[in-house]
């Protein structure tokens, strides 16, 4: 039995680094592989994406799209990932569905803007579901069961509410 002291790497696990500038017989010395004179065998060099004067790749390539700040980050589930937590015991049926609950669950990792249920996979349990966003498939299988689905979410469209 081997104990923590006696543990080691594998054999070439771990690369040695090679030490330039340290002379001849080295095969790295004098200039430390870096050539002769100019801008990059000096310290401090960055210039990514330089192109020697000519106008750079992306700066030559138009400007596409936009982030849009008010987007949201759902959080996607499935009927069979539910089902799945139903089963097994860790999330109850009984009990309301929401967002907190399937993260307590272990069905989300966590909670982002919302929970959007996608209609995959299938479903056996009586469920009531409360979640921001759900497919017409999951609202057509929920209700199929005996459950029922409330978005919480307004879907929005194009024109205004005034």
């Amino acid at each position: 039995m081997t104990s923590l002291n006696d543990i080691r790497d594998n054999a070439g696990a771990r690369k040695k680094r090679m030490r330039v500038g340290r002379g001849i017989g080295s095969g790295k010395g004098k200039t430390g592989g870096r050539g002769v004179k100019g801008q990059t065998s000096r310290t401090g060099v960055a210039i990514k994406g330089f192109e020697g004067g000519q106008m750079p790749l992306h700066r030559r390539l138009p400007k596409r799209g936009f982030n849009n700040i008010f987007a949201r980050d759902w959080n996607e589930v499935t009927l069979g990932r539910i089902q799945t937590a139903i089963d097994a015991g860790r999330l109850d049926a009984s009990k309301t569905v929401t967002q907190e609950a399937l993260v307590a669950a272990g069905a989300l990792r966590r909670a982002k803007d919302g929970v959007r249920v996608l209609g995959s996979g299938e479903l056996t349990s009586k469920i009531t579901l409360e979640v921001a966003h759900a497919t017409k498939s999951v609202v057509a299988a929920v209700e199929k069961v005996g459950g029922s689905v409330t978005v919480l979410v307004p879907a929005t469209t194009g024109e205004s509410a005034a």
